[in-house]
């Protein structure tokens, strides 16, 4: 199909029989639920007991701002779109977006858990419905990315990914926060695996994983007021560690075809970090030995990419500079708290002001198409 708007970060609110009805028979007892919690909303629990985190700024989308709730929301209260493949669907119709990649949200959870036989079998449970149900209403446009088990040894790791592959998985999630650093050489299976089957691999802000408490940035429960919107804004920022570290660890050198995304992480910042990462790599390589020949920047819009919102400074950089354009792509971020829903036509028509037809076609689609392999 023909691609002009393609949102590369929309969520979902898992729906109520994403596990009930694909895990196996022996964690039925155990499956997780949706539940009321103490607040009158609801929200998933993995451990039986009424959710810590109630809907709320994950599945805001229809609301006006002033009618936004931290938590507190039913499941009746939010729209069928965050949980419903075909009810997503009819509103990226109403948004004007042709396709859109799913990154999840309550099974994120799973990396978290300590019994791991029991996590794995989530997050095959979580795939399946994710590919199968929510996503085959129509996979040319809803397209899912599967989550990857990567603290349960590689063999598990690269057992699932070929799972979902064979599912036709055109990108895979991992979390922000691994056990073990993304620039350690015991992934270096997971990303010829990756570079091989021309599979975007995507990490989506600080998404996922437990965070070392010298990395965790302020969350919602935060105790002094503003402290939790500072979080928000914070999270902006938090793709200059891990694209630093892979490029600089020489990944793109050793795997010319891998594709590695970051969502809602903007691009203002791109010009400034890729100037930095020059400067460096000039001043510092002759004593750091850095394992990498070819100039950073060579690897921007090749391998590395990051998704957008109404980030008004980088479409201007993007009108100056044909790498930034090359790297970055649209979204929406539905149904959460900054989705740009349903308004998105408006927001394009201002963002794309003054930019020319083959770098805007880019931006909102053609990069898109090109990580994702959906040509």
């Amino acid at each position: 199909m023909e691609y002009k708007v393609i949102s590369t970060d929309n969520h979902i609110i898992e729906a109520p029989n994403t596990f009930l009805d694909h895990l196996p028979k022996t964690y039925l007892d155990r499956a997780p639920r949706i539940l009321r919690g103490a607040d009158g909303g609801d929200g998933w629990s993995f451990d039986g007991k009424p959710p810590k985190t109630t809907f709320g700024l994950n599945a805001v989308a229809g609301r006006a701002y002033e009618d936004y709730k931290a938590t507190g929301l039913t499941l009746e209260e939010i729209l069928p779109g965050n949980y419903d493949g075909a009810a997503h669907l009819k509103d990226m119709d109403l948004d004007g977006v042709d396709a859109a990649t799913i990154y999840p949200m309550a099974s994120l959870a799973v990396y978290e858990i300590e019994d791991r036989d029991f996590a794995t079998a989530l997050v095959r449970a979580y795939n399946d419905w994710l590919l199968d149900e929510f996503c085959g209403v129509d996979s040319r446009r809803l397209i899912g990315l599967p989550l990857m088990p990567v603290d349960d040894g590689m063999d598990e790791l690269l057992k699932e990914f070929s799972r979902v592959q064979a599912k036709g998985a055109k990108g895979v999630f991992v979390p922000y926060f691994a056990a073990r650093p993304y620039y350690d050489s015991y992934y270096e299976p997971f990303w010829a695996a990756a570079e091989d089957a021309g599979v975007a691999v995507c990490i989506h802000r600080t998404m996922g994983g437990k965070a070392p408490v010298a990395e965790a940035t302020p969350m919602l429960d935060a105790d002094v007021p503003g402290v939790n919107v500072a979080g928000i804004v914070q999270r902006f920022f938090t793709a200059v560690g891990p694209f630093s570290q892979l490029t600089f660890t020489g990944l793109f050198e050793r795997h010319p075809g891998l594709k590695f995304v970051d969502a809602e992480v903007n691009a203002g910042w791109l010009r400034f970090w890729i100037q930095m990462m020059e400067q460096e790599f000039e001043r510092q390589r002759h004593w750091a030995n850095p394992p990498l020949k070819t100039s950073p920047s060579e690897f921007v819009g090749k391998n590395l990419f990051v998704t957008l919102l109404d980030d008004f400074a980088g479409f201007d950089d993007a009108r100056k500079d044909p790498v930034i354009a090359s790297a970055i792509m649209f979204s929406t971020d539905y149904p959460h708290s900054t989705t740009l829903f349903p308004n998105t036509k408006q927001y394009i028509a201002d963002l794309t002001k003054g930019l020319d037809d083959q770098r805007k076609h880019a931006i909102l689609a053609g990069n898109a198409v090109r990580v994702f392999n959906l040509a």
